[in-house]
């Protein structure tokens, strides 16, 4: 999965999709078309469960410095789920502090082993439109200052059927049956959190269309980037 998603839900429809009876933040963060790195994103987690704000890219725990720390979460931003539980930066957020991270839709790249055109982007939704339900981590990150920054990385998994046209990896949904398990910080037997991770035929559950390349650009933001871009011949959409 590539580093750019949207979020177009106010707080109140996320609290109904996801149940939360928790804390909720006190202000809501603006319509996001175009979520970059380090950007304040919206997740949810713990038994309640909360709705929290957190910026995007964890930062790994023996980081000492503020500069060092921030300029690490654009390589943090996405967690393998064949390899998160013994990487160092996420194998401790895997084993307690994992969340889920709402998503009205996200961008993926197409790749020069696919059908399309290299670099073409493609937004892609849930089918019955409603917010994505996408497994991830989160960390708490103390400056030496004594600031507490609160972070979280997306899981990633090997792209599945159509999705793999596009591009090689995308995000590990998370079915609403597992969420509770999930969420549970008491719940760190590694070998079932994998298993959790496993969806029958995830791309089922997605539609992807061709956007334009306006994406690209963090100064772009609005609703004409998930909009309909033709490929032209030879190319087709599934």
């Amino acid at each position: 999965m590539c580093g750019r998603y949207a979020q177009t839900a106010d707080m109140r429809e996320l609290m109904e999709q996801f149940e939360v009876s928790g804390t909720a933040p006190q202000k809501s963060l603006p319509l996001n078309w175009n979520i970059a790195p380090t950007n304040p994103i919206y997740i949810i987690r713990g038994t309640s469960p909360d709705l929290a704000t957190v910026s995007w890219g964890l930062i790994a725990p023996w980081l000492k410095n503020v500069q060092e720390a921030k300029n690490s979460q654009s390589r943090a931003i996405n967690a393998r789920s064949e390899s998160i539980f013994e990487k160092p930066t996420f194998r401790e957020a895997f084993r307690t502090t994992r969340c889920l991270i709402p998503a009205t839709g996200y961008y993926e790249w197409a790749t020069a082993l696919g059908k399309y055109r290299p670099k073409q982007p493609f937004y892609i939704c849930a089918k019955d439109d409603k917010q994505l339900s996408i497994a991830g981590i989160w960390s708490s990150w103390v400056a030496p200052s004594g600031e507490i920054i609160e972070t979280a990385s997306i899981i990633t998994q090997e792209a599945q059927g159509e999705l793999e046209a596009i591009h090689s990896r995308m995000p590990v949904f998370m079915p609403v049956d597992r969420w509770k398990q999930w969420l549970d910080p008491k719940e760190n037997n590694v070998e079932h959190l994998k298993t959790m991770m496993v969806v029958e035929n995830p791309d089922s559950l997605v539609r992807a269309r061709p956007v334009s390349s306006a994406v690209n650009s963090v100064a772009h933001n609005g609703k004409e980037l998930t909009q309909e871009t033709p490929l032209g011949e030879p190319e087709t959409l599934f």
